[in-house]
């Protein structure tokens, strides 16, 4: 049996992706602010997002903009007329009872189809995932639970979310293992990072439900999925529960289910609706729009630097790898740091490696978020911190001799907890590195004297010096040169071996 990591052609999977397009001012038919969080419950609203009787919606010109930006990156054919719908149904978080949509069962009139995308990450293989649809919608409210009230039997209503933009992409379920499910989302945060069109990082601006099936069985659909982590945990136990139906022979039926996130596991919510359920017919409030060549053209040429063109820069230009330039350009935050880094310290290669290596790894040690390939709530305290005249010093720092690399980690920490400049850090604790053989040669011999039997294996095995440099690194306090501490070793070594003591 293949197992959940590796790609299986019996596994189908398909994701419909809810983004918000946090970068307008605007809800999508209203002019209500398009930011609600942290605002008290059910006061970001007006008649119109209500769905009060009597009431008009006015489009949000720059959401369909904003949405075909992303529906030409994502290589969509532009319909030459788009069409809004009402989708029937009855929820407590849905305002009118209808939500306006340009998908409906019967016509093709979403913003963008037929799209593409290549994902060339997957161990040296690449994989076509094709793109059914990108349509604009409204989001809907939000329903909270108070923990003093019986969950069972209430539930609180707050509308400020409701009549937000949101592109929903809809894939063909061309994915065969949960880790290109996760590779694809991390894909698709970076372009919207860098269209500018949303930002991934807040709560809820990115949301994914996933559908799942194994051979000819019917389609599972997973909804409440909160983070990128938790669609790849989802769709892992849910293969691996049709799985376990399958092979007991129990029938696998189509039905949603929500992911609980605490147990980690799926439970099941209800029947799957059918489409003729939502009785879609014609928004007739708002008039179809035409787009013309020469408005996709205008999108095209307003768009900014794309994250591929920006990898082919970073190794054109800056002569860094391809793996290293696709982990900065992954995370927008980064290659931006990096950029402003080199401004002040033009070494692309050793201040993308402090990026890479040193800060990501901190950040993803202390990720207090979803894993979503975008700055958690303390990561962004972190990068707020660490500025690129920080990440300069550092690498000048190392590369100059002043410091090695050990110290320099433990600079970046206390940089992390202080904002303090590295050069004022190495100022005020004294952690200049040792680069002087007399003031050396009594640590060195120490060591010697102390691990005789791993000097005398180096006489042999060359692999056993590494072994007395960490001596003697622990000895400086981590201040020791250690090319010269190797050199110094290396000496000694060549030294007994001539006299035989």
């Amino acid at each position: 049996m293949t197992s959940i990591g590796n790609s299986d052609a019996r596994v189908r999977i398909g994701l419909e992706i809810h983004c918000q397009l946090t970068a307008l001012r605007s809800k999508l038919f209203c002019t209500c602010p398009a930011d609600y969080r942290g605002k008290e419950p059910n006061t970001n609203v007006c008649p119109v997002c209500l769905g009060m009787p009597g009431t008009l919606p006015l489009l949000n010109r720059r959401a369909i903009e904003y949405a075909m930006m992303l529906a030409l990156v994502l290589n969509c054919k532009i319909p030459s007329r788009i069409t809004f719908y009402r989708k029937n149904y009855f929820y407590p978080d849905l305002p009118k009872n209808f939500q306006i949509t340009q998908y409906n069962a019967y016509e093709q009139a979403s913003v963008g189809v037929d799209g593409v995308v290549e994902l060339d990450d997957l161990d040296g293989s690449s994989k076509t995932i094709r793109i059914r649809r990108l349509q604009l919608e409204e989001d809907p409210g939000r329903l909270a639970y108070d923990g003093s009230i019986d969950r069972s039997n209430y539930a609180l209503v707050d509308y400020n979310r409701a009549g937000v933009a949101l592109v929903e992409i809809v894939s063909e379920p061309d994915f065969n293992a949960p880790n290109e499910v996760r590779l694809f989302l991390n894909r698709l945060a970076s372009i919207l990072e860098h269209l500018g069109i949303c930002n991934p990082a807040l709560e809820g601006a990115v949301r994914c439900d996933a559908n799942v099936s194994i051979g000819e069985q019917a389609r599972v659909e997973i909804k409440n999925i909160n983070s990128f982590k938790d669609v790849e945990r989802a769709v892992t136990f849910e293969i691996t529960r049709q799985r376990s139906l399958a092979a007991r022979g129990i029938e696998i039926r189509g039905e949603t289910r929500h992911w609980d996130d605490a147990r980690r596991i799926t439970v099941q919510a209800r029947a799957k609706e059918e489409e003729e359920d939502y009785r879609y017919f014609p928004e007739p409030d708002i008039p179809s729009i035409v787009i013309s060549s020469k408005d996709v053209e205008a999108i095209k040429a307003s768009m900014p630097e794309l994250p591929h063109a920006r990898v082919e820069r970073f190794v054109n230009v800056y002569s860094l790898s391809r793996d290293t330039a696709k982990i900065l350009v992954g995370e927008k935050h980064l290659a931006d740091l990096f950029e402003a880094s080199i401004k002040y310290y033009d070494n692309a290669r050793s201040v993308a490696n402090w990026i890479v290596t040193d800060l990501k790894g901190y950040l993803e040690r202390y990720d207090d978020g979803g894993g979503d390939g975008s700055s958690s709530s303390s990561n962004s305290v972190i990068l707020a911190k660490v500025t690129p005249k920080h990440i300069a010093e550092l690498a000048m720092l190392v590369d100059s001799g002043k410091i090695n690399r050990a110290t320099a980690r433990q600079i970046l920490q206390r940089v992390i907890a202080t904002g303090m400049l590295p050069s004022a850090i190495v100022q005020s604790i004294n952690v200049d590195m040792l680069s002087n053989k007399d003031e050396l040669a009594s640590i060195v011999d120490k060591v010697i004297e102390e691990e005789r039997k791993a000097f005398m294996d180096a006489l042999s095995n060359e692999k056993a010096l590494n072994y007395l440099l960490g001596k003697v690194m622990r000895y400086s306090n981590g201040r020791a040169d250690p090319k010269l501490v190797l050199s110094m070793l290396k000496e000694r070594v060549i030294g007994t071996s001539k006299t035989g003591q």
